[in-house]
């Protein structure tokens, strides 16, 4: 039988905390009315590559690769992962000074993610980097090499940020500490998007599901928790919940004023420090 209403695709990570938000978009919990939705997962690097073709309605994208998508797609208020003076980490075997990161080669999960925008900014130097999959950084730390290049530290994003320490890493820098600090502001580092070419009705309906979908999540915690853990790569129950609580809570479902400050104050002091070429005001979903 065939199913008229239109299609959908939406991009998510395979992580806990973005599981645990289409949760129930996923497993049809909510009322989707004329829209089916197909959800693709790819790690969020991919999923900004895909975003610069505009091959998804809706996904994820990372906070710096929107600044190369603001012309294609508006960011939902909803759903954002927002690090309120946590955020993606620095690691390495040892103990090491930030001046001493600026003189190494660093696995970064990818060049279009905010950890690497906010990376880069801290050092203030276009360091030397090698992208490695997110999720096999740690190991490319503790072994020292990837694919035949010398790592000596990593950049480390989702579910690393709890586990590196049961690989005896060291915590060099955390960039979401370092940027609250430096701003008094929690660090955004990734939103849905949705394409602009859907029109303003189309638009505020998937946002409108968005939201409901968050909202069940959390209404509804243990049973979407149930079903994050099978993204969760290793993690038990408890360091799960902790995780999806990181990057899942009011900030997903509001970036509200001061987390829509933030968006643009990071824009534009990646524009200053020369990450980002040209300045980019974030458009929001009204």
């Amino acid at each position: 039988m065939n199913d008229s209403r239109q299609l959908i695709r939406v991009g998510h990570s395979p992580d806990p905390d973005d599981a645990f938000m289409f949760y129930a978009l996923a497993n049809d919990k909510i009322d989707t009315g004329k829209y089916r939705f197909e959800h693709e997962m790819a790690d969020i690097e991919a999923l900004n590559r895909r975003a610069l073709l505009g091959e998804l309605e809706l996904t994820a994208v990372s906070l710096h690769a929107y600044a190369y998508l603001a012309d294609r797609y508006v960011l939902c208020n909803c759903g954002a992962s927002m690090g309120d003076q946590y955020g993606p980490m620095v690691v390495a075997t040892s103990k090491r000074s930030i001046e001493e990161l600026s003189n190494g080669t660093i696995a970064v999960p990818g060049t279009l993610t905010t950890a690497y925008l906010v990376l880069r900014m801290c050092l203030g130097v276009d360091f030397d980097y090698a992208v490695v999959p997110f999720d096999r950084i740690l190991d490319a730390v503790v072994a020292g090499r990837y694919e035949g290049r010398t790592i000596d530290a990593g950049l480390v994003i989702h579910e690393g940020q709890l586990t590196y320490a049961e690989q005896n890493l060291e915590l060099i820098l955390d960039t979401g500490r370092w940027w609250f600090e430096r701003t008094d502001l929690p660090l955004p580092l990734g939103a849905n998007a949705v394409r602009k070419d859907l029109g303003e009705e189309t638009i505020r309906d998937i946002h409108r599901l968005l939201l409901a979908s968050i909202s069940h999540g959390l209404d509804n915690r243990q049973e979407a928790l149930d079903y994050a853990l099978k993204f969760g790569r290793g993690l038990n129950r408890k360091k799960a919940d902790r995780f999806v609580e990181m990057y899942v809570n009011r900030w997903t479902l509001d970036f509200e004023d001061r987390g829509r400050r933030a968006v643009a104050e990071l824009l534009s002091q990646g524009h200053d420090a020369g990450v980002i070429p040209e300045l980019v005001v974030p458009e929001f979903v009204e």
